[in-house]
Parts: structure tokens; sequence; C-alpha cells
């Protein structure tokens, strides 16, 4: 019942006929004309990426399609294979083709973009003996050029974005370019702890002599990157001396990964201070991003996979530990390949990772790296000071406030995708948990149906993780976040009870009738009807600096009509009077409890219970 308040805004008639047309939908989508077909690929490419709502999916604990691929054509046991899916830390059989057959079921929640951890072929297995884990994640790659068998085939890739096209979605693919698989070796130190060595107690002049003239990468940007320069760098082993094992010679595809001069060689990461950008990120071999060869490299990869497949965008991993002048190469010929594509608005997007509502840190990589976006932690933080540690809404305040750092100001933040949890981080059912103990299961419900209102209403891209919309709970961060969809033989993930529901992960989870489900396709129709919420310029009317009332109005970018949006984040009911356009006079809910009118010309009131919210399309009056 408590999930269920906030639905009561759409009339039964009107939830059902929403639910009809979504149902519907898929089989419409198939038997399209070739010319049709096209029409509607080139009608989803000139969507803004403020318009989408992304899923973001890791294959392999979706759906498994194909059985005969779960040990990705590898024999012998887990070790060798990666498959063990009674381990949270194995490959559990989730595949392109499971992906591809529940795309009528993501259709249906109003998922108009699909990102997916990366699909490229990783090395099955790795780790210290007694700590190993696989691949799964997709982020330990070998061959960037073929899916993962474990996951199918280009064949089945392709089937994949065809028919996601064919149904409305667009496809992200989850690229990487700071560093591949773990297989360089050196040969001084312990194999499981190679302690950074800095360029000032390590300079790349270390074998050249004071009269050599070797490259001089800067910490900011500043390196002298040309194919002269770097031809002087003969030598890898300045820091260490790097070798890769036998029998791994030619295991990284295109063959020039394979080339330890390629890569900065100089040990493992802390993530901080300068090595965070030439460290070996958990002793993942960290390339050398600032070299002419490595940067035209990267961008031949890439190319290909939007040449041949027609993708939409890419979510680009570790962005802030790769130098800024990679990106100012990489994102200009990105774009220009995409547009020759005929694909006009190509989403690119950084993972700069930061617990901190302050976007100035996260902004920086748009001005400085020419990043086109940044996944908003700052948006994640500030919903969970907020929602889940009773702080003031004026935290969301300062966040939209600070929309003017990113490069592009206020328009240019329309454009961010925003999220509330992770595969990293946890989800945000996890988060509020570990920041409310002893929350009960039913306010621990609300509090969650309350971010997913902000995150589909408020501006940015939303993008909801897989499982979210079933409840999933989680238990923490990075392996314990990453539950099966399909059934699961994770003890782990199985004791856990989803919210507002008696089921667990043990039974598959693609129903569409729980509170959360039913919410996120609600709102998703709401944002695709209303332009205001996709791409209107959005003005903040109201908060506190304590839990209570945070409101804004959007603007539809055409007619300029106006949408108050509110939340109540108090454990109780709460009203404010909260400023609107004086032309305002009476409102329509399209969700949640709405004024009938105006309080007076230029002020409406907001009453919510706790944790509630209102969408209300503005009326204004006739001249």
């Amino acid at each position: 019942m408590i999930a269920i308040r906030h639905l009561a805004s759409l009339s039964s008639a009107v939830a059902l006929l929403v639910a009809a047309q979504t149902v519907d939908a898929a089989p419409k989508a198939v038997g399209k004309s070739a010319a049709e077909a096209s029409a509607s690929l080139a009608a989803l490419r000139q969507r803004a990426p403020s318009q989408e709502v992304i899923y973001f999916v890791l294959p392999d604990r979706f759906a498994n399609g194909e059985t005969s691929n779960d040990t990705g054509g590898y024999t012998g046991g887990r070790l060798s294979t990666g498959f063990d899916p009674s381990d949270k830390g194995f490959y559990h059989g989730g595949d392109l083709k499971g992906l591809t057959e529940k795309l009528p079921y993501l259709q249906q929640l109003g998922i108009t973009a699909i990102w997916f951890a990366p699909i490229f072929k990783n090395k099955p297995v790795q780790g210290p003996k007694g700590h190993e884990s696989a691949g799964y994640h997709g982020y330990w790659i070998t061959d960037f050029t073929q899916p993962d068998p474990h996951f199918g085939t280009k064949a089945e890739f392709k089937t994949f974005v065809d028919k996601a096209h064919a149904m409305g979605m667009k496809v992200y693919m989850d690229i990487i370019t700071n560093h591949t698989a773990d297989v360089i070796r050196y040969r001084e130190g312990d194999a499981n702890d190679y302690k950074y060595r800095s360029r000032g107690d390590y300079p790349y002049s270390r074998k050249l002599g004071l009269k050599g003239q070797p490259i001089n990468p800067g910490f900011m940007g500043d390196t002298v990157s040309t194919p002269e320069n770097f031809a002087k760098l003969t030598d890898p082993d300045y820091a260490y001396t790097p070798y890769i094992p036998k029998g791994e010679e030619h295991i990284k595809k295109p063959d020039w990964l394979n080339n330890v001069i390629y890569y900065h060689n100089r040990g493992n990461s802390t993530f901080t201070g300068e090595d965070s950008r030439f460290g070996d990120f958990s002793g993942l071999d960290d390339l050398f991003t600032e070299n002419p060869r490595v940067r035209r490299g990267m961008i031949d990869i890439y190319a290909k996979w939007i040449e041949d497949y027609g993708i939409d965008g890419f979510r680009i991993d570790t962005a802030r530990h790769v130098d800024p002048g990679f990106w100012r190469v990489f994102v200009p010929a990105i774009m220009k390949v995409a547009h020759a594509k005929g694909i006009p608005n190509f989403t690119m997007f950084g993972e700069v990772f930061r617990q901190d509502a302050n976007n100035g840190y996260i902004a920086q990589y748009t001005r400085r790296d020419h990043l086109p976006a940044v996944l908003d932690f700052a948006f994640q933080q500030a919903v969970r000071e907020v929602v889940g540690q009773d702080k003031g809404t004026v935290v969301l305040a300062d966040l939209f406030a600070g929309d003017v750092l990113y490069q592009g100001g206020e328009k240019a933040a329309l454009n961010l995708p925003t999220f509330l949890g992770n595969h990293d981080m946890g989800r945000f059912a996890s988060l509020v948990k570990e920041d409310m103990p002893n929350i009960s299961q039913a306010e621990l419900l609300q509090r969650v149906e309350l971010a997913h209102a902000m995150l589909l209403t408020l501006r940015g891209a939303p993008v909801i993780y897989y499982g979210d919309e079933q409840g999933f709970p989680g238990s923490g961060g990075d392996q314990l976040a990453r539950e099966d969809m399909m059934p699961s033989k994770v003890a782990v993930y199985n004791k856990e009870h989803l919210l507002g529901s008696d089921k667990t992960t043990a039974d598959a989870n693609f129903d569409t009738d729980g509170p959360l489900f039913r919410l996120i396709a609600e709102l998703s129709r709401i944002r695709e009807h209303n332009p205001a919420l996709t791409l209107g310029r959005q003005v903040v009317r109201h908060y506190e600096q304590g839990p209570g009332i945070f409101a804004v109005s959007r603007f539809d970018p055409k007619t300029g009509d106006e949408y108050l949006i509110a939340f109540n984040t108090a454990d109780e009911d709460r009203s404010a009077n909260v400023v609107v356009g004086y032309g305002a006079r009476t409102f329509e809910a399209l969700s949640g409890q709405c004024p009938t009118a105006v309080s007076a010309p230029g002020s409406a009131p907001i009453a919510l219970p706790a944790f509630g919210w209102a969408v209300c399309r503005v009326k204004e009056q006739t001249q």
C-alpha cells in the first residue's frame, strides 16, 4: 500500500491504457517495412541525450539465452573457464541472446537506451592464487575486436543492436582506453605488490643519459605528444623491467597492444596524485595514452564498432585516469566517424568517480579534457544526502547552481547521465541502509521510490541500474551489487528479500507489476510525452535548510509551458508556498498530489505526504 499511493494520480483507465499500449509496442516494431525501419532509425538518432531513459546492465547477470556458451569455449574447471554460477565473482551465464530476448521487457519499462558493461573478450580469470575471480564484468580486456565468447558472437551482437534499434532503443557500449587485462609482469618486486615508481625518482631519461632528449609527459595534459618525440623512448625499463609471460606474447588484439613500450610500466596506482594517471589500475596494464600510436590505435578500435554496428554512444570507463590530451584527440575523431555514419547525436560520457555533491570536480573534465559529458556522481551524492542522510534540500539547490561550471553551462548539464547507484558503489537501497541501519523495509521502499521520482523528473538523462526496478536491495558494493535477474545460485544474493515483495533473487525477476517497475514505467511515459522534462530548462523554486520541500519548474523548450515538480524528503507531511510564474492559475496532476489552483498569482500551495512528490502541468490564465 505504501508504494501504491504514489501512483494514485493516474486513473485506473489511464493506467490500463498505458499498459496496453506498452505491451503492444514490441510486436508493432517487428513488422516494419524497410522504409519504415529506416525512418524510425533516423528519428531515433535525432533524439538528444537528455531524452533517453538509460538502462545499465551487466549482460552476464541478466538472462541466459544460450547455455552452450556458458564456459566461453574453454575447458576445465572454473579457474580455466571462469564459469561458476554459485560464486558472485565468476561468470553466471547471461549473454547477448538473453539480453535480446528481454528487449520487450525493457521497452515496457520505458527504456530508450541500453548501456551494458563491456562485452569485449576478457582474460577469463585473473588474480593471486586463492583469490582469483573472473572477467564476467568485462573490464579485463584482451581482445578489443570481438565479443567475449561467454556473451556470444559478432553476429549475435549485430542482432542485438538491430533489434534494439527496431524497438526504438539506442545502444551505448562501455569502453576502456585506460588499461587492458593484467598481463605484463616486472622483473623486479612482488607480482602482487608492484610499488609505484614516480617520474621524479625514475624519469624517462634514466636510460638515455643526461644528454638524451626524452619525452616530457606532463601531469596536467601538457605532453609533447609527437611521433618524433616518442620515437626517442625506445627502452621501456626506465622504472621497472617489464616483460610478457611465456604463452601470452600475442594474447591481446590488435597485436600492437602486446608491445610493452605502449604502457607506463610504473607499478600500481594508489589513485591519488601522479600515480592516479600513470599507475596500473589494480594491477591492470596501464596504457601510455600520451603516445600518438596508442591514441591512433584506440580511435581505430572504437571507430570500427561504430562503422560495423551503428551503435549510438560510449560510456567511457576510468576517464579521469587518462591524460587530458588523449580526450582532446579521441573525442573529435570519434564524433567525426559517428557523423559520417549518420549518427548526429552520438553520446559520450566519462566515468569520473567522486563521492561529492559539489559538481566542480567532475565539471573540470568537460572543460579541460573536452569530454562531452560525465556521469553525474554529484547528483548521485546529493540525492543520497537528502533522501538517505536527512540533509537539507538546500543540497540539491547548491548542486544545480553549480551547473554553470560545465562546459556549455546549464544547457549542457541537461545531457548529464544521472543515477542513484551502480555496480561499483552499490545499489541506492543498500546505500540508504548503510546510512540508516535501523530503517524499516516499508520506509526504505518509500525513500527509494522518492529517489527514483527525482531521478526521472529532474534535469539529466536518468540511468536505471538493472534490477533496481525489481527492488533488488543489494548488500554492499562491487560484487555484492551484481545480482542475477535470472534465477540465482549465489547464497549471499538469495538471502535478501526484494523491496515491496517477499521474493528473492532465487527466482527469475522480470515482473512488470512491482511497485518500482510501475513507478519507473509511469514516469518514463510522462517524460516521453512532456518535452519539458527532457529538454526543458530547470529553475529551482524552493528549498529548505533541513528535510522538507524541494521544488523546481521546468519549461517546454518550444511553447514555454511551465511544469512544477516538488518533493518532500521529510518523514512527515509538509507544506509550503512555492514560487511559480505569475500567469499560473490551475494545475494538472501528472503524478502525485498537485494543488488545484494558485493561492495568489505567483504562488502555489504545495502539500505533500512524507516522501511524496508532485509533477504538475501549469495551466495559465487565458488572455
